[in-house]
């Protein structure tokens, strides 16, 4: 009796050994924020992927499977969970339309769609990612106005939006985009004036915007600029 205790005691220490083992392991290994595994997966339905690059986004953790293009941080953050920090898709076939669901990815630092066949609009809730560094959409198929959201981005470094088929006017939220240095927004259906309140970017270093419809003016505070390095419009309409 007294061995048959003595080993019962014994599994137990050890059954309890073996879970608090999993119980750490799981707690070091990580899981994605639920959120953003939600936003993952409305992205990917709202995207045509004919070779199937992003076949694995329907297995396991986005950030402990290694999931195509997702790049999270190294460390549980203080909310129990690891965080999506970029999410690299460039150059993969993809076309369809950017999801809404980009804004629930609020941990995000580089959102990269270049040289895709992405069309529709960029969604206005983009602008709700407020730790956006770089937003990068270049060489798509992208139609529609530029958001007046994305002016809310307080650390956007870069925006890129050329070769697309962007139309409307520049929103004079932009002016908000103190810490941005790259505008890349040539080779679109821009129109309208260059908003004089550009002219207050403290950070402005490249200002590309040729081969739109631009009319009138370029303000003459941009002459002022102190970081201004390159100022390419071509030719702006008169006209109006």
């Amino acid at each position: 009796m007294y061995l048959s205790r003595a080993w019962t005691c014994g599994l137990f220490i050890v059954a309890w050994l073996c879970c608090s083992s999993l119980l750490v392991g799981a707690q070091y290994i990580g899981i994605t924020n639920p959120d953003e595994v939600k936003a993952l997966q409305a992205i990917k339905s709202s995207l045509i992927d004919p070779n199937k690059t992003l076949s694995n986004w329907d297995q396991g953790d986005p950030c402990t499977s290694n999931w195509t293009g997702v790049v999270c941080n190294n460390t549980i953050s203080d909310d129990g969970y690891l965080h999506v920090q970029q999410l690299q898709l460039l150059h993969m076939n993809l076309s369809g339309s950017l999801s809404p669901a980009l804004g629930q990815s609020s941990n995000l630092k580089i959102l990269d769609f270049m040289w895709n066949s992405i069309s529709g609009t960029i969604p206005k809730e983009i602008g709700s990612i407020t730790s956006l560094e770089l937003l990068l959409l270049n060489g798509n198929q992208l139609t529609g106005f530029l958001p007046e959201e994305l002016g809310n981005l307080p650390n956007l470094n870069r925006i890129q939006i050329d070769e697309n088929h962007i139309s409307g006017p520049i929103p004079t939220s932009f002016a908000n985009l103190n810490a941005t240095q790259h505008f890349h927004m040539n080779n679109n259906s821009i129109s309208g004036q260059i908003p004089h309140e550009l002219s207050r970017l403290p950070n402005l270093f490249h200002f590309l915007l040729d081969n739109n419809n631009l009319s009138g003016y370029l303000p003459p505070e941009f002459s002022e600029l102190p970081q201004l390095r390159i100022l390419l419009l071509f030719i702006l309409n008169q006209s109006t």
